[in-house]
């Protein structure tokens, strides 16, 4: 009778449920993070090439016309 009883209130405690969800909803925050850095990094690297290539090209006057 003691072990159920016990049981029931081991159930009915939820003094650690605010640390389960912390953990996942901070797993869910860090894996859309890994979700989206993946999806944007080919443009970015393709926009950071580009910047450069045109800052590259660029010619620098040092007269005034």
């Amino acid at each position: 009778m003691i072990c159920v009883k016990r049981l029931k209130l081991f159930l009915q405690d939820s003094s650690g449920a605010v640390t389960v969800d912390w953990v996942v909803l901070t797993a869910a925050i860090v894996g859309l993070g890994i979700a989206v850095l993946s999806t944007i990094s080919t443009g970015v690297e393709d926009l950071s090439t580009d910047i450069s290539n045109q800052l590259l090209s660029q010619q620098i006057s040092t007269t005034f016309d």
